[in-house]
């Protein structure tokens, strides 16, 4: 696997999960679309064979654009963090929505930068 597709694949890993939200209505939580996600695996640590995890906390605006980002779990490596937080601003969602109202939301997402596989 390439340093590129490595890096595509841990994007692709993200699920977003809704976060402190309440109302009277259910709410739709939001969804990456896969067409915009991107994120580079530092080609420092890829060629050091180092793998990392880190969980970023995004707020998802009503048109679906992030507009704001939190690292609530360092991976350890400043580089994975970085790079999250800079592919994070880029991803797109459908928006999250409460009834037929769209909505503002922050969402948890995992981010693995892993050199494996994981989808097979």
């Amino acid at each position: 696997m390439s340093r590129t597709t490595a890096g595509i694949w841990a994007a692709l890993a993200l699920t977003p999960v809704l976060h402190g939200c309440s109302g009277d209505r259910e709410i739709q939580s939001p969804a990456p679309l896969a067409s915009a996600l991107t994120i580079d695996y530092p080609v420092e640590l890829w060629d050091q064979d180092i793998e990392g995890r880190c969980l970023l906390k995004v707020r998802v605006n009503e048109l679906g654009e992030v507009d704001s980002v939190l690292v609530l779990e360092s991976s350890g490596h400043a580089a994975f963090d970085s790079a999250a937080v800079r592919g994070a601003r880029d991803m797109r969602f459908s928006p999250a929505r409460r009834g037929d109202k769209r909505i503002r939301v922050w969402a948890h997402v995992p981010v693995h930068f892993s050199k494996r596989d994981r989808r097979r």
